[in-house]
């Protein structure tokens, strides 16, 4: 490129979305340097979360790392007097729906008060460009289907989702009254599906939150059944309807965002999904197809926060960023990439 590369601060860049972001940015040329503090991350040899190890071997480059949490100011402070970021990628943060509701203080005490730390270390050292992940739980229950981004945001249903939409107000009159400012709020949808490598992938810990990995941990014989929330939704088969798109597409999606700050772009807000809708029983199917196995299932009562159908307009990415979602439940190849990652990884990392 015959210029320096750019340095990407990446939060919570050991996770699941995060790890799968990381190769892609080392990919595209990038020096992504990262911080975790473990919490949905396991710890690998060479003081990196594992999960970066691995990526480390994808790629044969070093990853920057270190463990850090958001909350923590000074260490905040310190970390950017260290590194000249062009840009911080944030994922860092409580992730689960469910748990939310249990403890909103802890959500809201990580979520905002740990996204305000880096924003007011970002404005301090002059780092003016943000990619933040943000989430299709801001629109609440849908008043209408596909989701475009111009849907109402902020009737959340559950903590997780208000502080997703606070964080996203936030950011947005921080653009307002700073004019050199840039940000892309992306909302995801439903991430599933792993590197194709089967070295990375989503390893939750205790009993999985999000389907794909519980169905898959049923499918290599580490659960014996899934239990399936609720069974009475108005949909096709009765169960929850969600746009699942790839992790490898959505990591992508991270450096298409990376590109439109430079055109000094403001605050913009795209949905990441696919725009197709399936229910949790044809993702089982699918994946008793990828797997070859019979996936066992009981049906138990809805889930606090969740609701009936969820899927994504995607059109916007696809005309602004030039992004689109390559793989689909069609090619199957999110839920073979998914079996693959199960099978070389039993138990996880």
């Amino acid at each position: 490129q015959g210029t320096m590369a750019e340095k990407i601060l990446v939060t919570g860049g050991a996770g699941y979305i995060g790890s799968h972001c990381v190769l892609e940015l080392l990919e595209a040329g990038y020096v992504p340097v990262v911080i975790d503090n473990f919490h949905n991350a396991i710890r690998g040899a060479d003081a990196l979360p594992e999960s970066l190890r691995r990526v480390q071997q994808i790629v044969c480059q070093p990853v920057l790392f270190q463990e850090l949490d958001i909350t923590d100011g000074a260490a905040l402070q310190e970390l950017f007097s260290k590194h000249h970021f062009s840009a911080v990628i944030h994922l860092a943060g409580l992730k689960a729906v469910g748990e939310s509701v249990q403890k909103p203080l802890e959500y809201y005490r990580v979520n905002l008060t740990g996204t305000i730390r880096l924003l007011e270390t970002m404005k301090a050292h002059g780092v003016r460009n943000i990619v933040f992940s943000s989430s299709a739980t801001v629109y609440g229950d849908p008043q209408y289907l596909p989701l475009d981004e111009n849907h109402p945001v902020g009737g959340c249903t559950n903590p997780y989702g208000k502080s997703k939409y606070f964080i996203e107000e936030m950011i947005r009159d921080l653009c307002r009254a700073e004019k050199d400012w840039n940000a892309v709020l992306l909302r995801y949808f439903n991430p599933i599906g792993a590197h194709e490598s089967g070295m990375i992938g989503e390893d939750p810990q205790g009993i999985p939150n999000n389907l794909m990995p519980y169905v898959a941990q049923v499918a290599v014989g580490r659960r014996e059944f899934l239990s399936v929330f609720g069974n009475d939704y108005k949909t096709d088969d009765g169960t929850g309807v969600r746009d699942y798109i790839h992790v490898v597409d959505l990591a992508k999606g991270h450096i298409a965002a990376l590109k439109k700050l430079k055109e000094n772009c403001g605050c913009k807000i795209y949905n990441l999904g696919t725009g197709s809708g399936y229910s949790v029983l044809q993702m089982v199917q699918a994946m008793e197809k990828a797997s070859g196995t019979e996936i066992k299932y009981k049906i138990t009562g809805r889930r606090e926060g969740d609701v009936a159908s969820c899927y994504a307009d995607p059109a916007l990415a696809e005309r602004e960023l030039g992004w689109k979602a390559a793989f689909g439940l069609d090619k199957m190849c999110e839920c073979e990439d998914l079996w693959r990652w199960q099978l070389q990884n039993p138990t996880g990392f």
